[in-house]
């Protein structure tokens, strides 16, 4: 088995650990292919438990790490999960894409993906489909064909994100919102839960309603 730890301790976090043991149990006597260590978190109090692990200290202890250690950020602001991506310098952490086993891939020849993205149940992705890094797709999630999803955006349970939409770095896709097709959204957008996007979007600006407005 390999080393995992989990950047975050909260809620997602602890789903994220979720995931990794269903990822682990996926196939009976196999042997599994995440060992988890631990937790790491900015300001914690090295030791402190939950349910799946012990907080092991924040990223001055992760550039220490002495041996390989696979590393999922598991926070879900954006700019918060590029910030620390960048901070993590130390050679011997890298960064796997989290798969869950029940997660559809149309044409997995023909998807492109990055490093570490964490894609969660029940998630479709279309053909020809383009992921860059450290984006977080969480249940229940389908991408259309041709789309292309940079770095550092969260999309949250339910989001539809149609075909050939573009996507670039650091949004916020809210609980069972819509990209119709063909819509580009650049940086830093915010988009509210149960909003239907159908038209470009401005530059880290936040969206919200059916259609969508710019809340100012």
């Amino acid at each position: 088995m390999k080393d995992i730890a989990i950047f975050g301790a909260g809620g997602f976090g602890r789903e994220v650990a979720c995931l990794i043991h269903q990822i682990n149990n996926y196939i009976d006597g196999v042997e599994k292919q995440w060992n988890i260590v631990g937790y790491f978190a900015d300001g914690a109090t090295i030791g402190e438990k939950n349910e799946y692990g012990s907080l092991l200290g924040g990223r001055k202890e992760l550039n220490e790490w002495k041996t390989p250690l696979g590393l999922v950020i598991a926070i879900g602001n954006p700019k918060a999960v590029k910030s620390i991506a960048e901070s993590i310098i130390n050679p011997n952490v890298y960064f796997p894409n989290l798969v869950a086993p029940d997660v559809t891939f149309y044409d997995d020849e023909n998807v492109c993906i990055g490093k570490g993205n964490i894609i969660c149940s029940h998630c479709l992705i279309s053909c020809n489909v383009t992921i860059g890094d450290f984006n977080i797709f969480n249940d229940y999630i389908t991408v259309g064909h041709d789309a292309v999803i940079g770095n550092y955006n969260s999309l949250m349970p339910a989001v539809r994100v149609s075909g050939n939409v573009k996507m670039g770095d650091c949004n916020f896709c809210g609980v069972d919102s819509v990209i119709l097709q063909g819509i580009k959204i650049g940086n830093d957008t915010k988009i509210g839960a149960n909003s239907l996007i159908f038209q470009k979007t401005k530059d880290g600006q936040t969206y919200i309603g059916n259609p969508a407005y710019l809340l100012t």
